[in-house]
C-alpha cells in the first residue's frame, strides 16, 4: 500500500496547513474534507452554519463528503486532512494524526483566515462544532472528542509553526522506516 496520512482536528487547529506541508515533502495528493465542506457552502450560496444545519437534517451531504473520504484512502498516496479521517482509517495502519489548540487560538485563526471578527467566528464555530458532535454520534457513533486511535496528538499552539511541522514529518519519516512504505 502507498502512504496514507491522516491529519484530524478540531477546526482552526491548522489541518489544512500541516497537510499540505507533509504533502510537498512526501510528494503526496492532499484532500481537505474541510476545503470540501466550504466548497459546498460557497456553491450554495449559504454560510458554513447554515450548511451544517442542513447536514443535520439531511445525512445525505455527509455520506457524500465521508464515501468521498474513504475512497481517496483506499486509493492511497494521500495526505487527507479532516475531522472524521482518522476515524475513517481507524483499520489501516496509517498515521493517524490530531492536532489541538486552546479554543481562544483556534477561533483568533478561523477569524483571521475567513476575515470576521472573533465574535463572528466563536458563534460560528461553537454553533458548527455542537451540531458535528451531535451529528457524527447520530451517524457514526463517533465521539470526536476520543483521541484513543491517534499515533499522534500534537498542541499547534505550544510551538511555533516550523517546529510542529518538523515534528509531524519526523514521525512521518519514522513510519515510513519501521513499515518499508513508499
Amino acid at each position: 500500500m502507498s502512504l496514507i496520512v491522516t491529519i484530524s482536528g478540531l477546526h482552526g487547529t491548522g489541518k489544512s496547513t500541516y497537510a499540505r506541508e507533509v504533502a510537498k515533502k512526501f510528494g503526496l495528493r492532499h484532500i481537505s474534507a474541510g476545503e470540501l465542506f466550504r466548497q459546498i457552502a460557497v456553491e450554495r450560496h449559504t454560510s458554513l452554519g447554515d450548511l451544517s444545519r442542513e447536514a443535520e437534517k439531511n445525512d445525505e451531504l455527509d455520506h457524500l463528503l465521508d464515501e468521498r473520504t474513504r475512497s481517496e484512502i483506499r486509493r492511497g498516496g494521500v495526505v487527507i486532512d479532516g475531522l472524521l479521517v482518522g476515524w475513517f482509517a481507524r483499520k489501516y495502519n496509517v498515521p493517524k494524526i490530531f492536532l489541538s489548540a486552546p479554543y481562544t487560538i483556534r477561533i483568533g485563526r478561523i477569524a483571521s483566515r475567513d476575515t470576521a471578527s472573533y465574535a463572528e467566528a466563536d458563534r460560528a464555530t461553537t454553533l458548527r462544532e455542537n451540531i458535528e458532535r451531535r451529528r457524527f454520534k447520530r451517524l457514526y457513533d463517533i465521539d470526536i472528542d476520543d483521541l484513543s486511535i491517534y499515533d499522534l496528538v500534537l498542541n499547534t499552539s505550544l510551538l511555533c509553526m516550523k517546529f510542529n511541522v518538523e515534528v509531524v514529518l519526523s514521525f512521518i519519516d519514522g513510519y515510513i522506516k519501521s513499515h518499508g512504505v513508499k
